[in-house]
């Protein structure tokens, strides 16, 4: 197996191509998010099982083709890039699949109670936003619009945490999409 790494904005962050799919893009999951504290998370996927025995892997975000890990800035890929290779060379190899669970609703997954505003929001960061941003090996989440206040909030997950372009990706891209398209959204605030 051949796995070849890319660059990501955020220097703590590398995108890993294991030369095969990660997740089934046909079926209801197509990225998987966790950091080193989200047992019940880890729990469900093998791959980040191993990933998270490296000593330095901060988080893990699986694409349909990709893996992208964030390490602590204190540790080096250096030493952590090699062991990485060797856990997802080692999980590939087992045959067994890199998440066992599936999540049923997704973030953006419109439901008959959400207002026009916020399926609006949904769709444009689900159709426009979301796969910018999974580009550079991270994803954005929705997590919640006040309408008294406009304000949008998002969780930033992947290589986006911790990233130095992820507030320009925020306030430029982003929320200059959304107030573009959606004149009752004032603002977008990322939460930790």
């Amino acid at each position: 197996m051949f796995i070849q790494t890319e660059d990501t904005p955020n220097p703590e962050s590398l995108k890993f191509f294991p030369g095969r799919p990660v997740l089934n893009a046909t079926g209801q999951l197509n990225t998987f998010y966790a950091t080193k504290s989200d047992s019940d998370e880890i729990a469900r996927s093998p791959l980040a099982k191993n990933l998270f025995d490296v000593n330095g892997v901060k988080s893990v975000y699986m694409g349909t083709d990709y893996v992208a890990v964030t390490k602590y800035a204190e540790h080096h890929w250096i030493h952590v890039q090699a062991q990485i290779f060797s856990a997802m060379m080692n999980h590939f190899a087992s045959g067994k699949p890199a998440v066992s669970e599936f999540a049923k609703v997704a973030d953006t997954t419109i439901f008959s109670d959400d207002c026009e505003i916020v399926a609006m929001i949904k769709q444009l960061l689900e159709t426009k936003i979301r796969p910018a941003v999974q580009g550079d090996g991270g994803d954005i989440r929705f997590a919640g619009f006040d309408p008294q206040t406009g304000i949008v909030s998002v969780r930033l997950v992947g290589a986006c945490v911790g990233c130095p372009s992820s507030t320009v990706t925020l306030k430029l891209g982003v929320e200059n999409m959304l107030m573009h398209y959606i004149p009752e959204v004032n603002q977008v605030l990322k939460l930790d």
